[in-house]
Parts: C-alpha cells; sequence; structure tokens
C-alpha cells in the first residue's frame, strides 16, 4: 500500500488471456533485434501535436506518438493522461530511449517521445 498504489497499481488486473510461450517466436526481444522493433513501432505511430485531440476521441484507430518537449511539458501531458509523471536521472520512469509507452481506453498504443529519442532509436 506504498505511495501510488491507489492510483497506479490496483487497477492492475491479471492476464486472463492463455498464451502458449512455448512456441511463441519471441526473438524481437532478444537485444540485438529489440532496438530496430521498437523504433520501428514508434516510426509508424501517427504523430500528434496535441494531446487533447486523443483525450476527446472516443476511439483510436491507430498507434499515436506525441512528442514532448522537456520534463515539465513530459508532466503536463502525462498528467492529463493518468500516468506516472515521476523523472529519474534526466528521463522519465518506464522510459526507453526516452520513450513511454501507455494505452490509454484503447489497444492502441501512445507513444511519448522525448526531444532525442528518434536520434537515439535511429530514426534521424
Amino acid at each position: 500500500m506504498g505511495q501510488f498504489f491507489s492510483q497506479y497499481l490496483e487497477p492492475i488486473k491479471l492476464n486472463d488471456v492463455q498464451v502458449d510461450w512455448k512456441s511463441a517466436d519471441l526473438s524481437f526481444l532478444m537485444k540485438d533485434n529489440y532496438l530496430s522493433y521498437f523504433a520501428k513501432m514508434v516510426s509508424n505511430a501517427r504523430p500528434i501535436r496535441e494531446p487533447e485531440i486523443i483525450l476527446k476521441a472516443k476511439n483510436i484507430d491507430s498507434d499515436i506518438r506525441i512528442q514532448y518537449n522537456d520534463q515539465q511539458h513530459f508532466e503536463q501531458i502525462a498528467g492529463q493522461f493518468g500516468i506516472f509523471e515521476e523523472w529519474k536521472d534526466g528521463i522519465p520512469r518506464t522510459a526507453y530511449k526516452g520513450v513511454v509507452v501507455f494505452r490509454y481506453r484503447t489497444l492502441q498504443r501512445i507513444f511519448l517521445v522525448g526531444p532525442d529519442s528518434m536520434r537515439q532509436l535511429g530514426l534521424e
């Protein structure tokens, strides 16, 4: 029952879908493959400049990419979506290459992309 338990952890439910992990191809998760796999997902996501568009949308039909400029801007966007706003060592918690991925009322992903993330992903 820590500081953020009720806000972020309590709503999480256990998976109820059976997955055959033994036969699934998980090679994309290997270190040498993951960067290009992740970069492709971010690159293919539809860029949106204003988070309010997503907040007002009834349905999101594709993955979305939202650029943040700095810590203050990230915290503002994260607050709008109700996701964890904390930073540690100059990057948002849960970020990979400055990108935070989450889902918002949909199965599609939303990528919050930092000012240097596209370069780190090899997309610039």
